[in-house]
């Protein structure tokens, strides 16, 4: 947190950033959780205007770097290093160095350019446009955290900014949870939305709506510590009074949200959604409790209750028990001849990985190249189109 105190009088201009910084945000969810290239391009953008704009009203001496960039320099240097090495694989080298630092990289573009009939040099990436792509992609993350550091630089800020996403993430769980009850089916960018079998929100990918309802949901239960108090209950005139106090203050309307989000969440039947989020609430909070000096019992109710209303009372009214079929069922089912995707399907793809890991030892295929390089390798078994290893450590080591 800064020393200075910043304040809209005094930085006006920082003030409509931070703003529109919410409204990117909010705003990235909408089209297909901006998760297809023609919609991260203007997310990348946004973020990179944002980003110049701060720059120059900093040059201008209109704004201040804030402490807590400050205190962060030597994550952003590492974060930096991150991107120098993405950065490697697109620089055209001679084909010998080529064939010395990655063997498999070279023959690939020696294949290539056989078909092509141009000769000249080569990358380490056997995609250079993929990663590109996955450059871009990772500046705008690197840039994202710093404009988090620069904007979101003061205690009410922080409220302001989690009130805003949590808020937004509950309007698109009432979305959800409506059309998953009604079985509302339309179409949406040009993608078909069948939203009977589960919650989709704005995502054509209920695992990536289950992302974003954990992350939201972690906020709003910050947002909840953080307003909680400690008080002596003398009798029962005053516990009614607190009562009462409690079910009309602005705590009692978050928790309603959260509650909204968490149906939303099982609605989605999205097992590692799910389990991460309440495996993660346990875990975490048991921690918190056991190493916070603060741990108040106030906090220790919240946590229990949370996991009780939550999951045994809310969610077995909204499906937590089509959820616990699917934790159950992670083989591969066949219903008339047909196999369905499983988590046994994603496991078996990421173990054929393991051979292209062996034959891009060091360097790897690239960043984002999963795509292009995993086909030679998958097995006959693998029937699918696998853009992604599901599997982040099997996906990171390959490329």
């Amino acid at each position: 947190m800064s020393r200075r105190r910043f304040t809209s009088r005094k930085f006006p201009f920082e003030t409509a950033l931070f703003w529109c910084w919410i409204a990117l945000l909010i705003w990235a969810p909408i089209p297909l959780g901006s998760n297809r290239p023609w919609f991260w391009g203007p997310l990348e953008a946004g973020v990179f205007v944002l980003m110049a704009a701060w720059l120059v009203l900093y040059a201008l001496g209109r704004l201040e770097i804030s402490d807590a960039v400050r205190n962060a320099k030597w994550f952003i240097a590492a974060l930096g290093l991150w991107l120098v090495w993405q950065g490697l694989f697109l620089v055209p080298l001679p084909t010998d160095w080529v064939a010395s630092l990655s063997p498999m990289a070279h023959r690939m573009h020696a294949a290539a350019q056989a078909l092509t009939g141009r000769v000249g040099t080569m990358t380490l990436s056997v995609d250079p446009a993929a990663s590109q792509a996955s450059f871009l992609l990772g500046l705008t993350y690197v840039l994202t955290f710093i404009l988090m550091l620069l904007l979101v630089n003061s205690r009410e800020r922080v409220k302001t900014f989690g009130f805003a996403l949590v808020f937004w993430a509950f309007l698109l769980s009432i979305y959800a949870i409506l059309a998953h009850l009604t079985g509302f089916h339309h179409v949406w960018f040009g993608y078909d939305f069948p939203h009977a079998p589960h919650a989709l929100a704005t995502y054509p990918n209920r695992n990536h709506f289950a992302g974003l309802l954990e992350m939201t949901l972690a906020i709003g239960i910050g947002l909840l510590i953080a307003g909680l108090r400690d008080v002596t209950i003398k009798n029962w005139k005053d516990f009614a009074k607190r009562t009462m106090e409690w079910v009309l203050s602005p705590k009692m309307r978050l928790r309603l949200m959260l509650c909204v989000m968490v149906i939303a969440l099982v609605s989605t039947r999205s097992r590692m959604g799910n389990s991460a989020f309440f495996a993660s609430l346990a875990i975490a909070g048991v921690i918190g409790i056991v190493l916070s000096r603060y741990a108040t019992r106030a906090t220790v109710i919240l946590l229990v209750s949370l996991i009780a209303i939550d999951l045994f009372i809310v969610g077995s009214w909204f499906g937590v028990e089509k959820l616990a079929n699917r934790l159950e069922q992670t083989t591969i089912v066949t219903t008339q001849g047909k196999a369905e995707e499983s988590m046994e399907q994603r496991q078996e793809a990421a173990m054929y990985g393991l051979d292209l890991i062996k034959d891009y030892p060091v360097f790897g295929s690239g960043p984002g190249t999963w795509y292009v390089a995993y086909p030679k390798y998958r097995g006959p078994d693998i029937v699918k189109f696998f853009d992604y290893a599901h599997n982040d450590f099997v996906q990171f080591a390959a490329e």
